[in-house]
């Protein structure tokens, strides 16, 4: 059976208060550690404009990434994480991708 919301707010309640009466030890947050974007772009060999083109990235994003005036955060930081795993394989689904949406563009077009 599901829980409703008010069952989890209220399991949740219940543990706050455990954990503030000592008697249950706080859940443990994973932080991740942070992404050093830069060795992520020289590992793909491309300058900034390459790597902010090639995968999909603003160009001013990837500098400020750089340089530590904000950081990659849910999608960007995963998309990162597996440029940094794959960069081949990940250019080359951009590749793919890119030629498919412009077939279909072209296809509309033509027959639109």
């Amino acid at each position: 059976m599901k829980k409703t919301a008010f069952e989890k707010i209220q399991a949740g309640l219940v543990e706050a208060l455990s954990v503030a009466k000592g008697d249950a030890e706080p859940a443990r947050m994973h932080v991740a550690p942070e992404i050093d974007v830069r060795a992520i772009r020289q590992k793909t060999e491309l300058t900034q404009d390459s790597f902010a083109s090639t995968f999909g990235f603003n160009v001013d994003q990837v500098k400020n990434w750089e340089q530590g005036r904000s950081r990659p955060l849910g999608g960007a930081r995963a998309y990162l994480l597996l440029i940094n795993r794959y960069p081949e394989e990940i250019k080359k689904l951009r590749l793919e991708l890119a030629s498919t949406e412009t077939e279909q563009e072209y296809d509309e077009v033509r027959c639109g």
